[in-house]
């Protein structure tokens, strides 16, 4: 093994020379670029365990740096061994039919408005991604005449242009989808105040941040992206602080409600599932609620519908959960250190991670 520092001397020696492989003695070839290290086939570490460089984003942190050993085991779990996974303070719920999936999703907005009282505020953060469970919502209110002037909403996140969230009119707005889907469907008898419904906006983070503290936060409801992240609290770039190892959870959990650059496969990921596929119409910024808001909930409620994550995501966070093995690399393992923390899965959609071309 050799030492990063003398990996990195060799680096600059070859400053300006993108892409030339330098020998140095070693047995696997570093290349130089942007003065990071990338790894061919296989990582170089250092004297202090230089974890390895993203196979998907080496300027960023994300859950290919996790030990290979973590990795393979989550691949091996069955549904049977993710039902194992469940612990006090970690909920492992299995749904047979994607209609029972959707409607329990949606009973949780309708079961939190319930409870709050003008006196007694309380409400619920949703997401989109999944977006389904919203007009049921507002069919479960409306058919059922529930009464939901009292409750309280806040939108998780927002797409971010030239340094501002964007418009309502926007055609990926997340508070566009909200209000579409859900919100202008409930019948004006039943349901909240615009003053209630609240999205983040760049202005106004610190007032959304002691949001928090005025209503109480029954559930924090979201989904999983392929780069493990609940809302757009996604991994932070390999730079700077950060260059050999992620945020430690601590430190992670400290962020607030935030201007963030997201993770290339997170937009990616966007692309593939709103936008046709079309990468450069989706922002590479967004707002987005953060640990500081999370931990204020009383519950964590995620939910996987198989369409967002992969089977190996699924299996991967519900693992590092479980056995307590929070890593900022893998933003939604920081959950196993909350409470109460409930994983609600489409049983068909997880599958399996072994190999099967198509």
């Amino acid at each position: 093994m050799i030492p990063l520092k003398t990996a990195r001397k060799f680096i600059n020696r070859e400053k300006g020379k993108k892409n030339q492989i330098i020998s140095c003695g070693m047995r696997k070839p570093v290349v130089s670029l942007n003065n990071l290290l990338l790894v061919i086939e296989n990582p170089i570490y250092n004297e202090e365990a230089m974890r390895p460089i993203s196979k998907v984003a080496p300027q960023w942190w994300d859950y290919t740096t996790l030990d290979n050993e973590i990795l393979m085991e989550a691949a091996r779990l069955t549904p049977e061994d993710l039902l194992q996974l469940q612990r006090p303070g970690f909920k492992i719920v299995f749904y047979d039919t994607l209609e029972r999936f959707y409607a329990a999703e949606a009973l949780e907005y309708v079961n939190v408005w319930k409870q709050s009282t003008a006196d007694n505020p309380k409400g619920l953060c949703g997401p989109i991604g999944p977006t389904e469970q919203l007009p049921l919502v507002a069919q479960i209110v409306n058919d059922l005449e529930v009464d939901v002037r009292d409750g309280y909403f806040w939108g998780m996140d927002e797409w971010v242009l030239n340094g501002k969230e964007v418009s309502i009119d926007y055609p990926l707005s997340f508070a566009k989808a909200d209000m579409e889907l859900c919100f202008n469907r409930i019948d004006k008898k039943f349901r909240m105040p615009d003053s209630h419904i609240r999205f983040p906006k760049a202005d106004t983070l610190a007032e959304y941040t002691a949001s928090y503290d005025d209503v109480e936060c029954l559930i924090m409801q979201g989904g999983q992206g392929e780069v493990k992240h609940w809302a757009f609290n996604d991994p932070v770039m390999r730079e700077g602080a950060y260059a050999d190892n992620p945020p430690s959870p601590e430190e992670y959990r400290k962020k607030s409600a935030r201007k963030v650059d997201l993770h290339p496969m997170t937009i990616i990921q966007n692309a593939r599932t709103s936008g046709g596929g079309v990468v450069s119409n989706v922002p590479s910024q967004a707002l987005t609620v953060g640990p500081a808001e999370t931990w204020k909930s009383e519950k964590i409620s995620i939910w996987h519908p198989g369409m967002h994550d992969n089977p190996f995501g699924m299996r991967l966070t519900a693992l590092m959960i479980s056995k307590k093995i929070p890593d900022s690399s893998v933003p939604m393992s920081l959950l196993a250190d909350h409470p109460n923390v409930q994983f609600s899965y489409y049983a068909p959609s997880i599958g399996s991670c072994e190999a099967e071309m198509h």
